[in-house]
């Protein structure tokens, strides 16, 4: 099987184990993501639902174990094999991370000067396209601080699209947004998902959001340090044998200590 089989996981995380400052956060932490799914990361607070993704995309040196994109291994590569893995995919930050001082298309153009050989007219074509795309083209010309927080997590996904990644990796998109807000954002995650094939990685914790996104979901537990549940989130709300899992699917409080 070749690294491009779409019968392959397109990423694959095995016995991955990860921390702060001396402190053990994740430890031997196993899973794969399939190619064109929602997948995503959920838990509590601190159960370190970040921390993995910013494992997973190399922002920061894993204590233990591998991270594979497309077959190759993030943790063991530098220089420009690491440069190849980081371009097949795109980042979208909580906070959106645009710079202020640009425009929207200049936002989004940005990874394409830094990475591209093409021209201004052609970059400043296909950033209108990735625009497009999040129904923001009518806005290319306006700061991030002239529209508003919904708009710019949709604009920071443009920019994530701006190199067309097979991957795109959002931490808590929904953060901070109205529910109706959030629902438009979920709706064009998922429009994106089912039309251009792209394979989202989503950390959040919102119930709503993941019953309406997600393919499928991993939950990790700050007790256990990694994983607790996998699967279709709606069965493991249903059907979960652990009791923590059911909580937090229902949204009740806490009883007893899991078993």
């Amino acid at each position: 099987m070749t690294s491009t089989d779409v019968t392959e996981p397109i990423i694959r995380v095995e016995n991955l184990t990860a921390g702060y400052d001396g402190r053990t956060i994740l430890e031997n932490v196993s899973f794969t993501v399939n190619r064109g799914e929602v997948f995503v990361i959920l838990g509590g607070s601190g159960c370190g639902k970040s921390t993995l993704l910013k494992h997973m995309i190399g922002l920061y040196d894993v204590a233990g174990g591998h991270v594979y994109i497309e077959g190759n291994d993030i943790v063991a590569a530098d220089g420009p094999a690491r440069e190849a893995i980081l371009r097949k995919f795109g980042v979208m930050y909580q906070s959106g991370a645009l710079f202020g001082s640009m425009t929207l298309l200049e936002n989004v153009r940005l990874p394409m000067e830094a990475f591209t050989s093409l021209d201004m007219e052609q970059m400043d074509l296909l950033a209108r396209m990735k625009l497009s795309l999040v129904g923001l083209v009518q806005f290319t010309g306006h700061l991030p601080n002239e529209i508003s927080g919904g708009m710019q997590k949709r604009a920071a996904i443009a920019r994530a699209m701006a190199l067309d990644p097979a991957i795109l990796f959002l931490d808590e998109p929904s953060a901070g947004l109205d529910p109706i807000t959030s629902a438009e954002l979920d709706a064009l995650i998922r429009r994106l998902a089912d039309n251009l094939g792209v394979t989202f990685v989503i950390v959040t914790h919102e119930l709503a959001s993941i019953y309406a996104i997600a393919d499928r979901v991993i939950m990790l537990d700050k007790r256990v340090k990694g994983i607790i549940a996998e699967g279709d989130p709606r069965r493991l709300r249903d059907e979960s044998a652990d009791p923590y899992v059911r909580q937090f699917f229902h949204r009740e409080a806490e009883v007893a200590a899991p078993t």
